[in-house]
């Protein structure tokens, strides 16, 4: 008979159980950040708690001093060794794959200057814990290790001797890892930040635009060599293909508007993955979320992210208020109901070293 947290003994399946709550922000957008799928890091979630709660409920286990180290060596090693399921799953996926878009919330008093700091603040938070989706779609071409060393380093600012600890390499191999990744990203998406108030306005005038069939409008936001990826899975209809340059983007845009799309949408603009974007609605039912990329000399669009499969979108919904929210995360009161199988034989990392509390 399996085991639950509740069936651990009290002291320690009350330790185990607080300290993983306590942890779980941090461990939910460090793997979301190695798989960009919210699904399979629920399901890395999950095995880590599994090792964890192991870990703890036996009776002559020494006391880890430093669990967010432990805890994070766990999720980032199992991310790492999921890798290959997803890899095998990106082979068969229908058309370009995009990740699942996350929605966050940020205040609405724009128009005041304390709206916009509080703003500013969330932002700030927000880009400590996910990327923009145009980065994890550049993370999709490094190795999956260089992407550990990445994210870990350059999103949540470990240094490369913890990073050698968690992946269990010299540091010497984690610099190299390291620069290599950094310079790979860095010739793909140079560092830069929209505006998010222009960011917001931009692609509100592209959402009418696009809906309207305004062809000279769009033709002015897009820039020459501009690249929409749409992805539907194969479950809705899709390009299968990214498409490339401003005329053909414009001319499927305009054919997918008057051919293609329900009757009644509902457009919303939230934050997703730190960037104002648009969430679409069709009825109470979400239909797409589009996320767009500026050039930072004239801040047209370069880059189109269209996330039409209804899996990925499965978790955006509206609010008793009408407004878009997401629940990537796991509910903040309690562990999912996870089991505590005693004949599984998923290894036990080591205690990874030491270190300090900032992320």
């Amino acid at each position: 008979m399996s085991d639950t947290p509740a069936q651990l003994p009290s002291a320690a399946g009350d330790r185990a159980t607080e300290v993983f709550v306590g942890h779980r922000e941090l461990l939910f957008s460090v793997v979301y950040n190695l798989l960009g799928s919210v699904s399979d890091t629920e399901d890395v979630l999950q095995e880590t708690w599994l090792a964890w709660a192991r870990r703890v409920r036996q009776p002559d286990a020494e006391e880890i001093d430093n669990p967010r180290a432990y805890l994070v060596r766990i999720a980032v090693n199992q991310a790492l060794a999921r890798q290959a399921t997803i890899s095998r799953r990106r082979e068969t996926y229908i058309g370009p794959w995009l990740p699942e878009p996350l929605l966050t919330r940020t205040p609405e008093a724009l128009d005041s200057p304390q709206g916009a700091q509080a703003v500013d603040a969330a932002e700030s938070a927000l880009r400590t814990e996910s990327v923009s989706m145009a980065l994890l779609v550049v993370l999709e071409t490094l190795t999956p290790l260089e992407r550990a060393v990445f994210v870990l380093h350059e999103v949540f600012g470990y240094a490369h001797t913890e990073i050698a600890e968690i992946l269990g390499r010299s540091p010497s191999a984690i610099r190299q890892l390291a620069h290599r990744a950094r310079e790979h990203v860095q010739a793909r998406r140079p560092r830069y930040q929209a505006d998010p108030h222009l960011q917001q306005q931009v692609t509100e005038r592209f959402v009418a635009a696009a809906l309207g069939g305004d062809i000279a409008e769009l033709m002015s936001l897009l820039a020459p060599d501009v690249t929409m990826w749409t992805d539907g899975g194969g479950k809705v209809r899709s390009a299968l293909r990214p498409v490339n340059g401003r005329d053909k983007v414009a001319r499927f845009l305009n054919g997918y508007a008057t051919s293609r799309l329900p009757e009644s949408l509902d457009i919303r603009y939230q934050q997703v993955n730190g960037d104002p974007s648009a969430v679409v609605f069709s009825g109470d039912s979400p239909y797409a979320v589009m996320v767009m990329d500026l050039n930072p000399s004239n801040d047209q669009i370069t880059d189109i992210y269209l996330v039409t499969n209804p899996d990925k979108l499965s978790r955006v919904r509206l609010d008793e208020s009408g407004e878009p929210t997401g629940a990537p995360r796991l509910a903040p009161d309690a562990v999912p109901e996870l089991e505590l199988d005693p004949e599984r034989e998923d290894a036990h990392p080591r205690e990874a070293g030491r270190r300090a509390d900032t992320p």
